[in-house]
């Protein structure tokens, strides 16, 4: 990740007080993330600014510090040669008190933008001094959603089998997703998969084995075989991640899995999420890619349910899946039970309800004019598990009924992905990188 600053400057203004700004970004920069590229001074000409590209290369962020008033002159050569996400900073007039006009950052951003927008070049903007703390949230939550963007321009997600019948919202276009996104559909024979994972040795699975042994309370001799399918299962699927650098998986599970390996998917897709590499059932490809992209945000597991119930008087949203959720993610005072799934009556699935905390919804979906955003924030409530399988209730911040009726009415997947911790303006920030419409509820 290399974040270039540019301090862009005019010296007929109050070079003094502008000095005394740019040492103290530079400063304050390169404490926000070391690798910071600053100049050794403010860019006051065409020339220097140059200079300052010629020394540059693969830049992936440009921050541009208006730091005095500058005309569109100085916007031209970094319009032409700058192709990476740009932040256009405007610092605070040092003082209103009928006197000089020290600096005039404000209107420098305007002219800046204006040129900007001529060269038809996409860009952000920012008030504030360098020891805001908004400002330096902001910096910090920019630089994190730009590299979630250059990270998904190398993910592969790994496609195993194909959707259920009927779901036709878990399946992309490979070359959509590619010029869209930049992520890239590695798709696997799932009956390769099964029977690859028939064919394991002890000793290759025996390690996850134990892992449930230890961590899943209800393990009998009546769930043993399950529960050794189950390992078996996330064991081969982790040689494919290994084989095609896999970092997120889009797993089909009924009816095949069921039917062909008679075991549920549930705990090998919630174990592979706890160790990072984030997993979908029912091959969804867009709840896996807004999995990983939560996971990118919070390093935390996501949880990624169907909205099966609401309550509009106490304005929650009850969000369920059959048993699939990583371990982290149950209530510190529940033992994590091992269960069938609620339907075809086989396991291994988990069973519990999730702990409380704050929480963000969202879900990477597509509309008939291309990809979109669903963001909602809220908290989860300290609830025991509402059905079967695993669940999580939802206070949403904003009126749940507005949120139901909204959310159907515009035609979202039945998918959602919950994270712990509020990335709302994380996500955000990332849609207008992608130059996608986010819907925020």
């Amino acid at each position: 990740m290399k974040p270039v600053f540019f301090p862009l400057g005019r010296d007929k203004w109050d070079m003094e007080v502008a000095g005394d700004y740019f040492q103290r970004s530079c400063n304050i920069l390169k404490v926000l993330h070391p690798s910071f590229i600053v100049p050794t001074n403010i860019l006051t000409d065409v020339d220097m600014i140059k200079n300052y590209l010629g020394e540059q290369s693969m830049i992936d962020f440009a921050l541009i510090q208006i730091t005095t008033f500058v005309d569109a002159t100085m916007a031209i050569d970094i319009a032409e040669s700058l192709s990476c996400p740009i932040l256009l900073w405007c610092i605070k007039e040092p003082s209103v008190n009928g006197t000089r006009l020290r600096l005039n950052s404000l209107t420098g951003c305007y002219s800046f933008g204006n040129a900007l927008m001529n060269f038809d070049k996409k860009f952000d903007y920012i008030f504030g001094n360098p020891e805001d703390s908004t400002f330096q949230k902001k910096i910090i939550q920019y630089i994190k959603t730009i590299d979630v963007k250059s990270h998904l321009q190398k993910l592969t997600i790994g496609v195993i089998g194909s959707f259920p019948p009927g779901f036709y919202f878990s399946e992309e276009l490979d070359l959509q997703l590619r010029s869209a996104i930049g992520v890239r559909l590695e798709r696997i024979d799932i009956n390769r998969v099964i029977k690859e994972a028939n064919e394991l040795n002890y000793s290759e699975y025996k390690e996850t084995l134990l892992f449930l042994k230890r961590t899943i309370e209800g393990i009998t001799e009546e769930n043993n075989l399950e529960v050794e399918k189950s390992a078996r299962f996330k064991t081969a699927l982790k040689k494919y991640i290994k084989d095609y650098n896999i970092g997120a998986v889009a797993s089909r599970c009924w009816p095949t899995v069921f039917d062909e390996y008679n075991a549920a998917v549930c705990a090998s897709l919630s174990m592979l999420t706890e160790e990072g590499i984030v997993s979908a059932c029912e091959a969804d490809i867009g709840g896996a890619l807004t999995m990983y992209i939560q996971h990118f945000l919070t390093n935390t597991a996501p949880f990624l349910a169907d909205p099966v119930y609401y309550d509009k008087d106490n304005n929650y949203i009850i969000y369920w899946h059959c048993g699939v959720g990583a371990c982290s993610l149950a209530r510190k005072d529940t033992k994590i039970e091992a269960g069938k799934h609620t339907n075809r009556k086989v396991g291994l699935t988990f069973e519990f309800g999730l702990k409380s905390g704050r929480v963000t919804v969202c879900r990477l979906g597509k509309s008939r004019n291309g990809y979109r955003l669903f963001v909602m924030t809220g908290d989860a409530l300290d609830e025991p598990k509402k059905f079967y399988g695993t669940s999580v209730v939802v206070k949403t911040d904003n009126d749940v009924s507005h949120i139901i009726e909204g959310s159907i009415k515009q035609g979202w997947e039945p998918h959602f992905s919950v994270v712990y911790g509020d990335i709302k303006e994380e996500l955000k920030m990332l849609a207008s990188l992608l130059n996608i419409e986010v819907v925020e509820y």
